[in-house]
Formats: structure tokens, sequence, C-alpha cells
């Protein structure tokens, strides 16, 4: 069975939070977030919320075993520029530009491998 977490508008660019998620994807939850624990890096504490809330999520249904679940899942998306970051950097000539704050779409599903859906075949 899946459990889907979606986290949406992080404060971080989808490329820094890619670099980390390619480091767990398609890992054993628990191995996963001991590899979280020792990367130095800023999407590390936001991934491993999202893990820990997707695995809080999954252990209410008493059907899964939290200690069978992978992260079957892991995408990151552009999320946009953020609006009021009304900050600027000064440019050449008296000009200024403005600095644009990117923000990212997180979605992590776990799986425990089996499926809740027979194949249509079956």
């Amino acid at each position: 069975m899946d459990q889907k977490v979606v986290a949406r508008h992080l404060r971080i660019g989808p490329r820094k939070v890619n670099i980390v998620a390619a480091l767990i994807r398609k890992k054993k939850v628990d191995e996963a977030l001991n590899i979280l624990r020792f990367v130095p890096k800023a999407a590390s504490p936001i991934l491993t919320k999202a893990i820990k809330s997707a695995v809080a999520a999954a252990s209410r249904h008493p059907e899964i075993d939290p200690a069978n679940l992978f992260i079957k899942e892991i995408r990151t998306d552009f999320a946009g520029l953020l609006r009021n970051a009304k900050r600027f950097v000064p440019r050449a000539m008296g000009r200024a530009s403005k600095i644009h704050v990117r923000t990212t779409h997180l979605t992590l599903v776990v799986s425990d491998g089996k499926s809740t859906n027979p194949s249509p075949g079956a």
C-alpha cells in the first residue's frame, strides 16, 4: 500500500532538493533517514520531516508494517518564484535587479511493496 505526502512552496530551490533526493531514492525508510542525518545540506531536514510524516500516516493503517516501508517515488518540481521577497541586488550604472527566491513542490511516496488493487489480467 502506498502513502503519499506533498509539501508545497518550500523555500528552497528544486535543484538543491533534488541533489539530496537522489541519494535516498528507492531506499528503505530507516536507511534513508540514516543517510539524511549525515548529509550537510539544507534540504536534509526538509526531507527528513516529509519522510517521518509519510511513515506516521502509513502507520495509521493496521495492514502496513512501518519496518518494511521504502521510498517508492520522490519528486521535486519548480513551484515558482516567491512574490513577496522584495529584495534587490545593486547592478551597474545605478540599476537594481530583483533577487529570485525559488520554491519547490515536494512529492514523496512510501510503499510496503504490496499492491492493494489486483492486476486487470488476474
